[in-house]
This record gives C-alpha cells, structure tokens and sequence, in this order.
C-alpha cells in the first residue's frame, strides 16, 4: 500500500497521534488511522477524522497485543517497544516490564495486515 498519500495527525505537543488515508481524491472523504496503520472508525470528512484521532491519541501503545502466528517465544501478551516506518517492534511484555531480555519480532508498518491484534484481558 502506498502510504505516502497519508496525512499524519498531530496534537499540540507534536506527537504523532494518527492518519488520514483519501478515500476520495480530494480528501473530502479518509480513513482515520491509528498509529499502528489500524482503521480507527469508518470513513468520514478529513475534520471527523482528525477529531477522532486527536480524541484517542496513543493509548493503544500502552495495551497489551498478540501476535498472529506467533513463534512459542511471542505466544504471551506483547509490549510495543517502537514504531517507525521500519517497522512495529514488539517483545514479551512481562520481560520487557522487567527489563529483562527476550526475542523481538518486527512487523511492517503499517500493519495492514492485522498481524498485531489486542490482548484478551
């Protein structure tokens, strides 16, 4: 997908909280994104959209997440430890909390795929 149509959103201090995909030429009509790439919403006007992202800001790098098809050592609960156009890097999150080393998987940005979905909790 190319992502470089996407307008990223910012709040007042700067933090990326989000994007807004075109879904019409014009970009009167997006698709608000989190900042994992995951739809946040339905399609909607360009303001909708940036309310909408700026309202949930980055909660969702604090939750919890798993893995599809994880390998046995990614099995359990996963902290985001970074984000960038590289990549979304994740590790155990009990090791993680504990500073405690332990395998990392890199999944695409954006993760379109939904390689990345919550933790049950």
């Amino acid at each position: 997908m190319d992502v470089s149509t996407w307008i990223g959103v910012t709040r007042e201090d700067g933090e990326t909280v989000g994007y807004l995909e075109p879904v019409t030429p014009d970009y009167d009509t997006v698709q608000p994104r989190t900042v994992l790439g995951h739809p946040a919403g339905e399609p909607c006007d360009y303001l909708a959209g940036e309310e909408l992202l700026c309202e949930r800001g980055i909660s969702e790098l604090m939750q919890y997440w798993k893995l599809r098809e994880a390998p046995a050592a990614l099995a359990g609960e996963l902290s985001i430890l970074e984000i960038s156009p590289h990549g979304i890097v994740v590790a155990d999150a009990l090791l993680t909390k504990a500073l405690m080393p332990g395998e990392k998987a890199t999944i695409g940005w954006p993760d379109l795929e939904g390689y990345l979905v919550p933790a049950p909790r």
